[in-house]
């Protein structure tokens, strides 16, 4: 009897491993996921698939290293394989077979994303580097870029054919990555965020399938990708507005100041600002608080820039308030305009794009600045330089202001970029020192402290994040707008164009589970 169970068990397993082996995997309705990734079992597979050009490598090449560092490390996503494409055709290939093979993938470019939920991530990188190319269409009104092309590269390329366009302010970052989550700017006062200027893209959908998205060829998906896009595809090329650059040289001029001009600092931005009517070409100023020892050793100081589009003798007369406060150092000059972002302090080169950091991180979105909440924040900076100077070393609370007319005048409901009236993106940034629990937790109970109280100054407005600042705890409405029609339109969106959800790592419109706040910040 033993021996007739066991034939039938053998016989059981063995038609099941026939019928397994006959059935194509793609045919299979669960196919058989990969937890552990080996780049040479890979290269065999897909190698043959995909154009010569296309690179494959795993940890241990030379090149994993520089290919998977990141921006910021507090959750940094489980790379075990990077694939760099050459052509759009092989990153549907790439799609198509890790779907096969039930693995995970993630396109990245820079590597500036800072969510919580790129670390839900294991699987296959693919690398946009190779996507570099700029091309500068006959009529001069747009231009095409390839999906791995970062503001630095295009700001220097155009300006040197005599346009701009608009991008971010800090030149390490991509262009692509921020644009798809809106995209704030120097530029945005005359031209409007970057996806306000998106005029169609070339998308791969989660199943591998190529389409272009414009205004007559999946017209519903060109609103999402306007704010939305990180949750439906990865962009191989995209066609966008430029711009002649305009006046030859910019004028910058930043400052430092001691905590005891708080105020004097804050009620003239506020009246620069006028709530929304900053003049155009005063096209961005930023601050922080932040620690510089060689100005103060017992507080924060308070640095300050700001670009104005023109020389110096228009721009100094909008900055006259500043100018009387009394600095404790400043500095001033007139630049291209490429050379704006170095003068800001956000070059390739400079602190701000420095990688490998762990970082803490919190946004809100402002119309004007309060002047009560300054103050606290300010005052707990200050203290906690006192009771904790580690973890006040690497912290600076950010203000991002700018112009805004040209985002104020499209309708909001245009797009899925849904925080148009916010004038004011805040944000807190803390490098701290790396696997520390006692520290991590401090800074997180910081950030909420900030965060709350930057939206306990404006009573009666919604509490928003915008997407690119956002770090992933925040409910979805905060990311992608209070409407609940936005949020439906954009989960109808998905149904049609990434059933599967293969597009969630970063702040996904679907979310998989539970979110789980870290210690500090506090359920949401």
């Amino acid at each position: 009897m033993k021996t007739l169970v066991s034939l039938v068990s053998s016989l059981a397993v063995f038609s099941t491993f026939v019928a397994s082996a006959s059935i194509p995997r793609t045919l299979q309705k669960y196919p058989t996921s990969r937890q552990h990734l080996n780049a040479a079992q890979i290269q065999r597979e897909l190698g043959g698939r995909v154009s010569n050009k296309t690179v494959i490598f795993g940890p241990e090449d030379s090149r994993f290293q520089n290919a998977t560092e990141r921006w910021e490390n507090y959750s940094k996503p489980r790379v075990q394989v990077v694939i760099e494409p050459s052509l759009a055709s092989d990153i549907s290939t790439i799609v198509r077979y890790c779907n096969e093979n039930s693995i995970e993938f993630l396109a990245i470019n820079r590597g500036h994303g800072s969510t919580s939920s790129l670390g839900s991530f294991n699987g296959i990188q693919i690398n946009m580097a190779q996507f570099s190319d700029i091309k500068i269409q006959p009529s001069g009104e747009s231009a095409w870029f390839g999906g791995g092309v970062y503001d630095g590269q295009v700001n220097d390329y155009l300006w040197d054919k005599g346009y701009i366009t608009a991008t971010g302010a800090c030149n390490c970052v991509g262009l692509l990555g921020p644009g798809l989550g809106g995209g704030h700017g120097p530029l945005e006062g005359l031209y409007g965020v970057v996806s306000d200027n998106f005029l169609q893209l070339n998308v791969v959908l989660a199943n591998g399938t190529a389409i272009t998205v414009n205004q007559t060829s999946h017209a519903d998906l060109l609103w999402g990708m306007k704010g939305a896009g990180h949750n439906f595809g990865i962009v191989t090329s995209f066609e966008v507005n430029i711009y002649p650059r305009g006046p030859p040289l910019w004028h910058y001029h930043n400052y430092i100041w001691r905590g005891e001009k708080l105020d004097a600092v804050f009620t003239a931005l506020n009246n620069f600002h006028g709530n929304g009517t900053t003049p155009v070409n005063m096209t961005v100023n930023f601050g922080n608080f932040l620690m510089n020892t060689t100005i103060a050793t017992d507080e924060p100081v308070i640095w300050w820039t700001f670009a104005y589009r023109g020389t110096a003798d228009i721009a100094e007369g909008y900055l006259a308030p500043f100018n009387a406060i009394g600095a404790a150092y400043e500095e001033s000059g007139d630049v291209t305009y490429p050379g704006v972002s170095i003068a800001q302090q956000n070059g390739e080169d400079q602190f701000i794009c420095q990688e490998n950091k762990t970082r803490i991180t919190g946004t809100a979105g402002l119309q004007v600045y309060n002047l009560t909440a300054e103050h606290l924040i300010y005052d707990g900076f200050k203290s906690r330089v006192a009771s904790d100077p580690v973890l006040a070393a690497g912290c600076g609370i950010l203000h991002e202001g700018y112009s805004t007319e040209a985002v104020d005048n499209k309708n909001p409901d245009d797009s899925a970029y849904p925080f148009r009236a916010d004038h004011h993106l805040m944000y807190y940034d803390n490098a701290i020192p790396p696997n520390n629990p006692e520290i991590e937790r401090k800074a997180w109970l910081w950030a909420k402290e900030v965060i709350d109280m930057w939206n306990a100054g404006q009573p009666g407005r919604p509490v928003n994040a915008y997407v690119n600042y956002a770090n992933g705890y925040e409910p979805l409405e905060q990311m992608y707008g209070h409407e609940s029609w936005r949020l439906e339109r954009l989960r109808g969106l998905k149904k049609t164009y990434d059933p599967e959800n293969r597009f969630r790592f970063y702040n996904p419109i679907v979310r998989t589970g539970n979110v789980t706040a870290p210690p500090g910040w506090g359920g949401q």
